[in-house]
């Protein structure tokens, strides 16, 4: 098992949940169940924590930064992630209405499965009080060029993203088995896989149409045949669905960036930088999951509602840990908070995302490029 990667993981567990709850193996389920919200509570409490340990230390290590490429870079780079954002709400809003039924909530209800017993961990703090306090931390550290500071929050990050890959990633296939087996005990799992297969379309479909529109400006601006720059893009394109992690696919991505006649200093500079601060992939996932699990309980998002949270998590997904499902690891504070998702929602959108983070990583890191041909023809003027 240990060979295995989180997605296979993740569909033995949602297997075993599926089995589990549709034989109605009653004393299992529970079991389950009460394993999902003893875990859902503790991923409450660490999401303060991973806002602050991931943001804080990404602000401050921007803010050492100095320069002209660093503003360039940043602003394209959150200016692509909000677009993408919207583009998502755009297409999410009027497509999926018409591929997605709401759940019968009834006969939910009347076939719930119960925990045996619950343990609450309550956060140390609100999500936004996280944010703040990660941004006051971050700029003051920057400012003051507090090393000390600086080295106690990198090494607050290096706990905390072990926690992610040694406890919360290696227990979250069990996690997502009780929310399968609690859904196949209400009888609600046929659904529920017919949307993730339009959702999984749907959300790969408009990652290939943003990395085109992303590449026929960036050819517009500096006269580079777009086409040919996303060809050369491949190999990092393809090295990101391996390895679900835009940090390790930077070597790559830098020397396909090259290969588009981005002077070497300027690729250099913004491939890492974006890697960090440019999600544009990952965003369009989290928007488009997010309406499609609301959607199955019958609820609706409107555009301001949705707008904010975009805005948000162009910030809150700074320096997003560089392990599998990080990106919705740093979200789910904002999901919960801002678009009040419950922990069986969340769960989904775990579920949902993980699928598809090889696809939403490679998305990031193809834009990447696209922004460091127009940040190098910029740079020249």
């Amino acid at each position: 098992m240990k060979k295995l990667g989180l997605l296979p993981k993740l569909i033995i567990g949602i297997i075993i949940g599926i089995i589990i709850g549709t034989t109605r193996i009653e004393f299992l389920t529970r079991l389950l169940i009460t394993f999902s919200g003893i875990f859902g509570n503790f991923l409450n409490y660490i999401v303060p924590l991973l806002i602050i340990g991931f943001v804080a230390p990404g602000i401050a290590e921007l803010g050492n930064k100095a320069g002209k490429l660093l503003g360039l870079t940043a602003g394209i780079a959150y200016l692509s992630t909000v677009v993408a954002g919207v583009l998502a709400f755009l297409a999410a809003t009027t497509i999926l209405p018409a591929i997605i039924t709401a759940g019968r909530e009834t006969a939910a209800e009347a076939l719930i499965a119960s925990p045996y017993f619950e343990i609450q961990i309550p956060p140390i703090m609100g999500v936004m009080a996280a944010l703040v306090t990660a941004f006051i931390l971050g700029l003051g550290i920057a400012a003051i060029k507090g090393d000390t500071m600086l080295h106690f929050m990198q090494e607050f990050q290096q706990i905390i993203q072990k926690v992610i890959e040694n406890i919360i990633i290696p227990l979250l296939p069990i996690h997502i088995a009780g929310i399968f087996a609690r859904m196949a005990y209400a009888g609600e799992v046929a659904e529920t896989f017919a949307v993730f297969g339009r959702v999984f379309v749907l959300v790969i479909a408009l990652h290939i149409a943003y990395i085109i529109i992303q590449y026929l400006i960036a050819g517009s601006m500096t006269k580079v045949n777009p086409f040919t720059a996303i060809k050369n893009m491949l190999p990092a394109y393809f090295t990101a669905i391996g390895t679900q992690s835009s940090a390790a696919t930077i070597p790559v991505t830098v020397r396909s960036t090259k290969n588009n006649h981005v002077a070497d200093e300027v690729a250099e500079f913004a491939v890492p930088l974006c890697a960090t601060i440019h999600l544009a992939g990952s965003t369009i996932t989290l928007t488009i999951c997010a309406i499609a699990v609301m959607a199955l309980e019958g609820m609706t998002l409107g555009f301001g509602q949705v707008f904010p949270f975009i805005l948000m998590l162009g910030v809150t997904m700074v320096a997003a840990p560089g392990v599998p499902g990080g990106a919705i690891m740093a979200a789910l504070g904002l999901l919960e908070t801002m678009l009040g998702f419950t922990d069986g929602q969340l769960a989904l959108m775990m579920a949902l995302y993980i699928a598809q983070d090889s696809f939403g990583t490679a998305a990031n890191v193809t834009g990447d490029g696209a922004i460091a041909l127009i940040v190098n023809r910029l740079a020249r003027s």
